[in-house]
């Protein structure tokens, strides 16, 4: 079964035709930014595309209701909508691309695989906002968690790799991208993430703030000539890297580190001690921790923040190995030989988890 895989993100349009073995047969990459890009050239990478089984497309944000891959119809794509707003980077972008390529391919299956659905498995204790009752009942509002796809393809790609440290290793997956998250895996099953009701909490990323105290939110709302929509646009769109250091792109920030930019350093120190805390809290929630696992682009090619991060993390028994941290981008493992916990670079296939779940719809629903 050939699969046209639609992954929309916030800082690029990833097109992917994948054979039944999951082999790349066809590649294109569009640049967005802030989740826009541009319809017109989607359309064009499309139109000489042919011999497609079935189309999938990466959705953000699936909702409470939502748990796996799903069939696309009006309906679907109407309930798609009305979560935009939870995701504004990233809901908006996979809806424009679920539009054009539905247009040019109206005759085969498309389906949505949701990065929320992998943390569906999130205990009461760890999804509950201390909120009041009638606000988390009438609103829904509890932690989804995000980059879904990606953990669970961490999950299973480690399976491979460490086969042997753990008969169900505990992993901690970093995403790390112009989005980032990291997730606590206990037995294939995410038990707790640093994402919550939206992509924006957690750690600092390319343009988003990350984990910020609300009462700052209140006190500009109150004290400063901020409106509501200014402020999304900012904590959305000017913050993170770009806010700390004038770039989103993590490449520039640790140039400009090395060469001794104040700014981009503490982007730099700040990125790297939210990160640290982050895994720490992951092995928490799981009693340990066997298996760190980097992934995303920042993940596999910044050899730098990997280092930063298990500098810190000695106590949790994770060390790596200098030069098989700086040669390894893809799918290696980094671990220091008298570490007790594994760290493993992993290369990102959100593609092959959207084409796995996928088959396994389309076989049931024949």
């Amino acid at each position: 079964m050939r699969i046209l895989v639609v992954n929309a993100g916030s800082s690029s349009l990833k097109l992917r035709l994948l054979d039944g073995a999951d082999r790349v047969v066809w590649n294109r990459q569009l640049p967005a930014r802030e989740g826009r890009f541009d319809v017109a050239a989607l359309s064009a990478a499309l139109h000489g595309l042919a011999e497609i089984d079935a189309v999938g497309h990466r959705v953000v944000h699936g909702g409470a209701r939502l748990d796996r891959a799903a069939l696309v119809d009006d309906a679907l794509r109407d309930e798609l909508a009305q979560l935009a707003a939870l995701a504004p980077l990233h809901q908006p972008a996979a809806l424009r691309a679920l539009d054009a390529a539905r247009e040019r391919f109206p005759d085969v299956s498309h389906y949505c695989c949701f990065d929320t659905a992998f943390h569906a498995t999130l205990s009461p204790a760890a999804r509950t906002y201390a909120l009041p009752r009638p606000w988390r009942e009438a609103w829904g509002l509890r932690r989804f968690g995000f980059h879904g796809l990606s953990h669970a393809w961490v999950a299973r790609r480690v399976a491979l790799l460490a086969a042997d440290a753990a008969r169900s290793p505990r992993i901690v997956s970093c995403h790390l991208g112009a989005g980032a998250s990291v997730c606590a895996i206990d037995g294939g099953r995410s038990v707790d993430t640093s994402m919550g009701f939206t992509p924006l909490a957690g750690l600092p990323m390319a343009t988003r703030c990350g984990d910020v105290d609300p009462g700052v939110l209140l006190w500009l709302l109150r004290s400063t000539s901020l409106d509501v929509d200014a402020l999304a646009r900012g904590l959305n769109e000017q913050s993170g890297l770009l806010g700390l250091a004038g770039s989103g792109d993590m490449r520039t920030v640790l140039e400009r580190a090395q060469r001794g930019d104040v700014d981009a350093r503490l982007a730099l120190d700040a990125f790297a001690h939210r990160l640290r805390a982050a895994i720490a809290a992951m092995a928490a929630a799981m009693g340990g921790i066997d298996v760190l696992a980097f992934t995303g682009g920042v993940g596999e090619r910044a050899a730098a923040v990997r280092q930063a991060a298990a500098d810190g993390l000695g106590f949790l028994g994770v060390g790596v190995d200098g030069p098989r941290n700086e040669r390894t981008c893809a799918d290696g493992d980094i671990s220091a030989a008298d570490a007790r916990a594994r760290t493993l670079v992993v290369q990102a296939r959100e593609d092959a988890e959207i084409a796995r779940q996928g088959r396994e719809l389309l076989l049931a629903a024949t």
